[in-house]
C-alpha cells in the first residue's frame, strides 16, 4: 500500500501520530472515519499524489495513534481537541494551510477544523455527514432506527465496550475482498485492541456532550464556513433518506458549497476510489 509514502509516528507534544505522507504540491489531509484507520485512502491517496502532498493520520485514539486520557466530560476526544491535534500534526509537517477531507467521523473533525482555525484550512471536504449539531437537532424515530449506534456507543449505563469486545469480528464485520487485505489487516489489528474499541467509543461520547455544545454555540453566532466546501455522499447510503438534499443542510454553515452523491456504499474510499479521487481532484485543484 502507499508506494513512494512514508509511514512514521510523529510526537506533537499531546498526541503521537501514526501517519503515512507522501507526493507533491498543496498540503492535503485525509481524515478517516469509524472504526477505520488511515489504510482507508491506501487506493485513492496515490491517486492524487502527482498533484498534492497527502497526509493521511490514524485520527487520535484511532488504529495506532496514541490514546487521549479519558474525561468525564469527553473532551480529550471531542472534535475540537483531535482538530488541535491535527493542525499540530500539520504543522510539524511544514504546513501552516492546507486543505481537508473528512469521511464519517473524520467528517466532523474536518468541519471542526474549518470552524476553528479558517487561517489553517484552505478548502474543506465533507464525505457521508452533516454537523453532529444538525443530525442530533434533526434526529426522529427514522434517525434513531438507522443510527441507534450513537447512542448505544454514548451511553455509560451499561457500556458498550464488553459487547463489542467479547466479539469484535461479529460485530465490526470487514471483507478483506472489498476493502484490500492490507487495509482489512489493519482495520482487524484496531478494532481488536480494546483501549482501541474504547477510544473510538469516547468519540461518540463527545459527540453526544461537547461537539453538539460547539456546533449549537457556533450556529446560536450565526458563524459559517469561511472556505469553499465540497460535500459527497454516499448513493447507496442513507444520507438523502435521512436529510433529503444534504447540500441544503450545508447551505446553513457555508456561503460556498456544492455537492454530490457518489456511486458507492458508505466506505466510499474503499468502493469508489476512483471517482472519489477524481472528485477531490477537481474540487481542490
Amino acid at each position: 500500500m502507499f508506494e513512494g509514502f512514508e509511514l512514521e509516528n510523529v510526537d506533537t507534544g499531546e498526541v503521537t501520530f501514526r501517519v503515512r505522507h507522501g507526493g507533491s504540491g498543496p498540503p492535503l489531509v485525509l481524515l478517516h472515519g469509524h472504526p477505520r484507520t488511515h489504510t482507508t485512502w491506501h487506493d485513492v491517496a496515490p491517486r492524487l499524489a502527482d498533484a498534492f502532498t497527502v497526509v493521511c493520520p490514524d485520527l487520535p485514539g484511532y488504529g495506532q495513534s496514541s490514546k487521549p486520557e479519558t474525561t468525564e466530560d469527553h473532551s480529550a476526544h471531542s472534535k475540537r481537541a483531535m482538530a488541535r491535534h491535527i493542525v499540530a500534526l500539520m504543522r510539524h509537517l511544514g504546513h501552516e494551510q492546507f486543505a481537508v477531507a473528512g469521511h464519517d467521523r473524520g467528517s466532523y473533525v474536518a468541519h471542526r477544523l474549518a470552524m476553528d482555525h479558517p487561517e489553517a484550512v484552505t478548502k474543506l471536504v465533507i464525505l457521508d455527514g452533516v454537523p453532529i449539531g444538525e443530525a442530533l437537532a434533526r434526529a426522529d424515530a427514522d434517525f434513531a432506527r438507522k443510527w441507534w449506534h450513537w447512542f448505544f456507543f454514548g451511553q455509560l449505563a451499561k457500556p458498550a465496550e464488553r459487547v463489542i469486545n467479547a466479539d469484535p469480528d461479529a460485530w465490526y464485520g470487514g471483507d478483506p475482498e472489498a476493502m484490500g487485505a492490507e487495509n482489512h489487516a489493519d482495520f482487524l489489528r484496531a478494532v481488536h485492541d480494546p483501549e482501541t474499541v474504547h477510544a473510538m467509543l469516547e468519540d461518540y461520547r463527545a459527540g453526544l456532550g461537547p461537539d453538539r455544545e460547539a456546533d449549537d454555540a457556533d450556529k446560536a453566532a450565526g458563524r459559517k464556513l469561511a472556505c469553499p466546501m465540497l460535500m459527497l455522499w454516499s448513493s447507496r447510503d442513507d444520507m438523502a433518506e435521512l436529510y433529503g438534499d444534504p447540500i441544503a443542510v450545508w447551505r446553513e454553515w457555508a456561503d460556498d458549497v456544492r455537492g454530490f452523491a457518489v456511486e458507492s456504499g458508505h466506505h466510499m474510499a474503499e468502493d469508489n476510489p476512483a471517482d472519489l479521487a477524481a472528485a477531490l481532484r477537481e474540487f481542490l485543484g
